[in-house]
């Protein structure tokens, strides 16, 4: 049976695996909700969570970029909220979704994290039980 499980590749873009300096603002009483990113993509990061949010809320995010001593600031909604129950977790963390980037700061944020290294996983990839089902139909 675990040969005809299909893993799910959800993810929209390559996380790299960076230590960075941020400040994380909540937007409807500016709140310091997190200072420490533990991953980043050009779509978003993950950060150390100060303090408990609610998914959907929308953030101001400022941090420095890897390699650099130059900052960037975005707004960013809360996409995810880690409560650091499961095996592997680090924590409670916060997955920031960037609303928008300056096309500008985008292309330097892409090239900074191109050769940088991905996270390791925390956990056994997830499956894909439908494509599983459906490969199984075919064969």
């Amino acid at each position: 049976m675990v040969g005809t499980l299909v893993l799910s590749h959800q993810r929209r873009a390559v996380r790299r695996a960076v230590r960075v300096p941020c400040l994380v603002l909540r937007q409807r009483d500016f709140r310091l909700v997190g200072s420490y990113g533990m991953d980043l993509s050009p779509r978003g990061m993950l950060v150390k969570a100060h303090e408990r949010v609610l998914t959907g809320e929308p953030v101001q995010v400022s941090f420095r970029l890897p390699k650099s001593r130059a900052w960037i600031a975005a707004s960013a909604t809360i996409a995810r909220v880690l409560h650091g129950r499961r095996p592997g977790d680090t924590g409670r963390c916060l997955g920031l979704e960037f609303d928008s980037l300056d096309p500008a700061l985008l292309r330097r944020l892409r090239s900074d994290l191109h050769n940088l290294p991905p996270p390791l996983p925390n956990r056994e990839p997830r499956i894909d039980y439908a494509a599983s089902v459906h490969l199984a139909a075919l064969a």
